[in-house]
């Protein structure tokens, strides 16, 4: 495998990050590690609240073949953030919150599409599952065009309950789906709004998809009946901006 620089491995390297506050995207450890400084290592990830995954020795060795010492961590220079602590902020500075939420979205290259479009069209925060979606490495921000060093990331354990969370806060989800009556042309988007879009090949999930206030589609006119996601992001973002710009020139 080639190596990245996206990633650092062994038990003292990966401590020293830590200590050094370095962000942790995700972290695999070695099924029954043992010794005094995993456990160090293990109490240092809960008092920053990193989940790790353990795997069994061969995938770490498809991440290198050096003495990676049964660890090793995915670092990220983007930090992260939470909705619960960074909603009230964006109320607080008289902002009209504009989120997007990726669910569970696994193409590195869309992701880092979608967050360049989000950035150039004013969301206030992209929100992602903690586990399940793309990494946040180099070619994610390589593919943003730097964008993703200028919109805030959030990383929710769980998303139906981040949904319920908005929606109590006064914040109108909307769900892209193929499944949906409405297009988006029939939905108010001027309000707090948070657009959902999903999986490249599930969609959004069920748990998700229930929560949403409403579910909106694009119009396809066609024989192919589906859009990539970031160029189908890409459209309803931008008519989230048309009107947001209507209203204000009203």
């Amino acid at each position: 495998m080639k190596e990245k620089d996206d990633f650092i491995f062994g038990l003292r390297p990966v401590m020293e990050a830590l200590e050094a506050g370095k962000t942790i995207d995700k972290i695999f450890l070695q099924n029954a590690l043992q010794g005094q400084i995993y456990a160090e290592l293990k109490t240092a990830l809960a008092k920053y609240g990193i989940r790790a995954n353990y795997v069994p020795i061969e995938k770490l060795n498809r991440f290198t073949r050096k003495n990676h010492q049964g660890v090793v961590a995915f670092i990220s220079d983007i930090p992260f953030y939470n909705i619960e602590n960074l909603l009230p902020q964006l109320f607080e500075e008289g902002k009209t919150p504009f989120l997007l939420m990726l669910d569970r979205l696994t193409d590195v290259r869309n992701f880092g599409a979608i967050c360049r479009t989000a950035e150039c069209t004013g969301i206030d925060a992209i929100i992602i599952p903690e586990k399940g979606g793309a990494p946040i490495n180099s070619d994610a921000i390589k593919t943003s065009a730097g964008a993703l060093y200028n919109v805030k990331i959030c990383k929710e354990k769980n998303l139906s309950h981040t949904v319920d969370f908005l929606q109590q806060s006064g914040v109108q989800v909307f769900a892209a789906t193929e499944k949906a009556q409405k297009l988006i042309y029939d939905v108010d988007f001027s309000g707090p709004s948070l657009i959902v879009m999903g999986n490249e090949e599930t969609g959004i999930s069920k748990e998700v998809l229930h929560h949403a206030d409403e579910k909106i589609k694009l119009p396809l006119e066609g024989k192919t009946q589906s859009l990539n996601v970031s160029v189908a992001c890409g459209a309803i973002l931008y008519e989230a901006v048309r009107q947001k710009l209507t209203v204000s020139q009203l």
